[in-house]
């Protein structure tokens, strides 16, 4: 295969509107978790209040990525994001205005990121059904990976950028360059005309429970999700969290800026293998990938300089981004398109929802022990649950379509499996 057969789904219109949607304001996005936490550390240089600004927006993003769900198989997908990112917009450039004047203080960007996390909390399960509402599924294996490959190719361009923001000049440039990028995105999602979708007229609570009812009767899916609730707690707490405060006493903002920066090289390079190679079994690769985080640890732990971290943010990339093609897809294919946001936020509450433990609970670890066994018992943990998940059947067995199959009436899709 040719990669002008590989890239053929850019033929469809919406498709090029939405991966242009996700890369400008994946730019963005990419720039302000650096700058947000540098920020944080020019107010307060301590762990604990890092974790807590993080927390601020995770916490809120748990609470109501439910009714997110919901909402976005309620409403039309386009005008939720666009709301939502909107409202970023207007936040971050809050942000930007208190840091670049030096008026930041914690519980002010502790209370923009909160708001930041609720409308994150909108946008995620919108932005799930979006491919599978515009593409045939059959074809959302390629969608999933071209606009993978433009998220990321936008997270290396705005990782490195950061660094050199916040090394040269000031965390709220970064902040500020989020906010239009955001402003963008919604102006580019407005252009999609999506299909309709018959939209559900019964209550929330109901809603909730059809969810519900779709994500438990799928073990592959719990059990990823089971799994990543631990993952995730171990990614924030030694990784967003601990990270930076590593490279602020080891090998620099800058340093960590490049990390950051081949991270984002590792997603473009993972992204290519997925346009490229289409796996049988997505999940199961999907897992495999996710062991590159082990290495990770150690080398924050024990050899804390830029190669070494920077070579390791790489890696991670890479598997992280086969992860996450082949999760999107796995949801895609085997989910019906009316009922996929609501699944998708049960995903996202059980993956996220031990991310704040992380980042609250870090600060005080690291002090009872060390920073340096922080990590060491999370390469441990992290090593654990992804071979427990490998040893579940139907993670193992899931394997991806390769034929366009007709739709039911209200996106049921032939032959989803359970």
């Amino acid at each position: 295969m040719t990669w002008r057969e590989d890239l053929s789904v850019l033929r469809h219109r919406d498709v090029r509107f939405f991966v242009s949607a996700r890369f400008i304001s994946m730019l963005g996005s990419s720039i302000a978790p650096i700058a947000l936490v540098f920020a944080v550390l020019d107010v307060s240089d301590a762990a604990s209040a890092v974790g807590l600004v993080l927390a601020a927006r995770s916490i809120p993003n748990v609470v109501f990525v439910l009714l997110g769900g919901v909402i976005s198989d309620r409403l039309p997908r386009k005008l939720v994001i666009i709301v939502a990112n909107s409202v970023s917009a207007l936040t971050q450039a809050l942000a930007a205005g208190l840091v670049l004047s030096g008026h930041a203080q914690i519980w002010q960007l502790a209370a923009i990121e909160a708001v930041n996390g609720i409308a994150a909390a909108f946008v995620m399960p919108a932005m799930t059904g979006i491919l599978p509402s515009i593409v045939d599924r059959a074809e959302l294996p390629q969608a999933n990976a071209v606009s993978g490959f433009a998220r990321s190719t936008a997270l290396i361009g705005g990782s490195a950028v950061a660094g050199v923001i916040v090394g040269l000049t000031s965390p709220g440039i970064g902040l500020a360059v989020d906010a239009l990028t955001f402003s963008l995105g919604a102006l580019l999602m407005s252009r999609l005309r999506l299909p309709p979708i018959e939209r559900s007229e019964t209550s929330v609570l109901h809603d909730l429970r059809v969810g519900w009812t779709e994500f438990v009767s799928r073990q592959w899916v719990w059990t990823v999700v089971v799994a990543f609730m631990v993952l995730n707690m171990i990614f924030s707490a030694c990784y967003s969290t601990l990270g930076p405060v590593i490279a602020d006493d080891t090998f620099g903002r800058i340093g960590w800026g490049a990390v950051s920066a081949c991270f984002g090289a590792g997603l473009i390079a993972g992204g290519i293998v997925m346009i490229r190679v289409k796996p049988k079994y997505p999940v199961r690769i999907g897992m495999f990938g996710m062991l590159v985080m082990v290495p990770m640890y150690l080398v924050l732990a024990l050899a804390p300089y830029t190669v070494a971290v920077a070579a390791m943010g790489f890696v991670v990339g890479v598997g992280f981004e086969i992860f996450g093609i082949g999760w999107e897809t796995a949801l895609g294919q085997h989910i019906p398109l009316d009922k996929l946001s609501r699944v998708a936020s049960y995903d996202m509450l059980g993956s996220f929802v031990a991310g704040p433990i992380g980042q609250l609970t870090v600060g005080y670890l690291a002090a009872v022990t060390s920073v340096k066994a922080v990590e060491l018992y999370g390469a441990g943990l992290h090593l654990a649950i992804v071979a427990a998940t490998l040893l579940v059947p139907s993670v193992w067995r899931l394997q991806r379509h390769h034929s366009v199959q007709d739709k039911l009436p209200g996106g049921q899709q032939v032959q989803d499996a359970t």
